[in-house]
């Protein structure tokens, strides 16, 4: 049982929760594009008065460290480790899809057992970042970089229904188009999602090493040079 900060700045949303025995006590989000480092060190600064006020500790801090935007990784990740640092308290690290399936069923309630949740993370072009859950969140394809055509997953869609969700989802709504698959709208990465993943990390002591803990990119990030070059 303890007390958890919680971030989460995978995609576009920045959000920052505070976790209390797994349950929600604290949360602040928003959309804002490209602001995530001046919107997560606000919503920190508000969570550590909050907390002050309140007089509780921090037990641990938890990340969703990808998939995701290097970018926001990087951000939130890094902030992460700092707040770990300052309070000398350990780092915990979320699966940004795992704690997407985790926010489908918060919503939605476990899918049948002839069901398998698919969060889409946009990866560019036709392609996401997935994985496969089913309703106990275990992993039954593993974490991938995927291309969507209009024959993805049809070993998976002979036997099982999918229910894909997420940014990169909704593209592929064009192209797969089998009877087996279903869209839900509306479900993100958010840190008011991760309380009990993150209270099962800590009690488990899945720490990570706050010195050397790298965000899974999954995907090595390549730099685009612009042609309208100085002096062309």
């Amino acid at each position: 049982m303890a007390n958890i900060i919680l971030i989460d700045t995978a995609t576009e949303i920045c959000s920052v929760a505070l976790s209390i025995d797994g349950e929600v006590r604290w949360n602040m989000e928003s959309s804002e594009k490209m602001a995530h480092s001046v919107l997560l060190a606000q919503y920190l600064q508000t969570l550590e008065a909050y907390m002050r006020t309140e007089s509780i500790r921090t037990d641990a801090v938890a990340v969703s460290c990808g998939p995701g935007s290097y970018t926001g990784l990087r951000i939130g990740v890094s902030t992460a480790k700092g707040v770990c640092f300052g309070a000398d308290v350990p780092l915990l690290a979320v699966n940004t899809l795992k704690l997407m399936a985790k926010g489908y069923i918060a919503r939605h309630g476990k899918p049948d057992d002839q069901s398998w949740l698919c969060p889409m993370i946009d990866a560019r072009r036709m392609e996401v970042y997935t994985a496969f859950y089913d309703g106990d969140l275990n992993l039954m394809r593993k974490i991938s970089a995927d291309i969507i055509d209009g024959d993805a997953y049809a070993d998976i869609l002979s036997s099982h229904r999918i229910i894909c969700f997420g940014d990169g989802a909704a593209k592929c709504k064009g192209t797969l188009s089998h009877p087996n698959v279903s869209f839900v709208d509306g479900i993100t990465p958010l840190a008011s999602d991760m309380a009990a993943l993150a209270e099962q990390c800590y009690a488990e002591k899945d720490f990570k090493d706050v010195a050397y803990f790298e965000p899974f990119y999954l995907k090595e990030f390549v730099a685009t040079v612009s042609k309208n070059k100085f002096g062309i």
